[in-house]
């Protein structure tokens, strides 16, 4: 099947840089043993689209009003100026001018977000879903204080990430809610799956060797059910690698 298109047409000569997102985090580093990134679906969510970079590093002050003056923007190199940073909104939101103007395939469209499992104290990023399967125009990616403090934004830091989503296929999605023992089988799975996480945890609080030296159970990673039996399909990942954006004609991926 071939790949979904994502082109981005830069609208000046010096767009903000976009590149594949990877799936490190300064604060998983910082657990003990790395141990955030045991957690697949979470480093799977990191890297799961494209990042644009912040190319000039600056503060921002919100004073706590409503008005555009109420924020005040301060380059770190003094003189620099700022192109790709303004604010529309008032009410403390910063906008980042992402450079590009995006188009998709129809049935495509781009969630337009602030990098996942990225924090920022003080400023959150506001996320959209945008029609770029025929929108003429671009967009702006949003910010919003949660109180009146000083925030940094830094040279190259991740200001914006956009990933691929169906455009109206969710519409037709219809939630079902049911009691779990009316699937014998899923439930079985579950009920081995409990008992096992219950047992290794206890191993793992009594100093169990072997349970400290396995870490954490790995049935998500391994695609595996907690009886054994091999349950994910050709569509499981343990890691995300997306293609980096190429300059000229679009390359077919589809056959990876």
């Amino acid at each position: 099947m071939q790949a979904p298109k994502l082109e981005g047409f830069s609208i000046h000569s010096n767009p903000a840089r976009l590149v594949a997102a990877g799936s490190e985090r300064e604060w998983m580093d910082r657990t003990s043993d790395h141990y955030a990134y045991r957690c697949t679906p979470l480093a799977i969510a990191n890297a799961t689209g494209w990042e644009l970079l912040n190319p000039s590093g600056f503060s921002a002050t919100w004073t706590g009003g409503n008005g555009r003056d109420d924020i005040i923007l301060r380059p770190h190199v003094a003189g620099e100026k700022l192109h790709q940073t303004g604010f529309f909104f008032g009410h403390g939101i910063i906008s980042f001018h992402p450079g590009y103007l995006f188009r998709t395939d129809p049935g495509w469209v781009v969630w337009v977000r602030g990098s996942p499992n990225r924090f920022k104290d003080g400023i959150h990023p506001l996320d959209g879903v945008v029609e770029t399967n025929w929108l003429p125009f671009t967009f702006t990616m949003n910010w919003r204080f949660t109180r009146p403090c000083t925030v940094h934004f830094e040279k190259d830091e991740p200001f914006c990430f956009i990933t691929l989503m169906p455009s109206v296929a969710i519409e037709d999605v219809q939630p079902v809610i049911r009691p779990l023992e009316e699937e014998p089988g899923l439930h079985r799975e579950y009920l081995v799956w409990a008992s096992e996480r219950s047992k290794f945890s206890a191993a793992k609080d009594a100093g169990d060797p072997f349970a400290r030296e396995q870490k954490w159970q790995k049935n998500y990673l391994t695609g595996k059910s907690p009886s054994g039996k091999s349950a994910a399909d050709a569509d499981h990942r343990v890691k995300r690698g997306l293609n980096q954006p190429v300059f000229g004609c679009p390359v077919n991926h589809s056959a990876k």
